[in-house]
C-alpha cells in the first residue's frame, strides 16, 4: 500500500516536521519506506511518500499515540487529494516486473 500525500508550505520548519512525522512513522509496524520530496519547480509543493506492506498497518498506524502527536498535526495540512494507493505492478532496477492482483471487490 502507497500513501502520497502532497502538501504546499513555505514556512521554514516544515521539512523538519516532515521528516519527524517520517521517523514517527517508519517506527508502526508494517512501514516499508518512505520519502520526503520537494518540488524541482515549485520550492512550496512537496509528498510525503509511505509505503506499508498492507493497508490495515497503515490504518493502525495512524491510530498510534506518537503518530497522533508528531505526524497527525502535519498529515492535517495536507491537500485535500486521493493519497492512498494499492500497489499493483512494480519494476525493479534490473526491469524485472512484479504484477500483484488487487485485494478489492470488482464492481458488481
Amino acid at each position: 500500500m502507497i500513501s502520497v500525500t502532497h502538501f504546499r508550505a513555505s514556512d521554514a520548519d516544515f521539512a523538519g516536521r516532515a521528516q519527524q512525522a517520517l521517523t514517527v512513522l517508519s517506527a508502526r509496524p508494517g512501514f516499508v519506506r518512505g520519502t520526503l520530496g520537494r518540488s524541482t519547480d515549485d520550492d512550496s509543493d512537496w509528498v510525503l511518500v509511505t509505503e506499508w506492506r498492507n493497508v490495515g498497518s497503515y490504518r493502525r498506524a495512524l491510530g498510534n499515540y506518537d503518530v497522533k502527536v508528531h505526524a497527525a498535526p502535519l498529515l492535517g495540512e495536507a491537500l485535500d487529494l486521493p493519497s492512498s494507493f494499492e500497489a499493483l505492478a512494480e519494476v525493479s532496477s534490473g526491469g524485472e516486473l512484479s504484477v500483484q492482483t488487487s485485494d478489492r471487490e470488482p464492481d458488481a
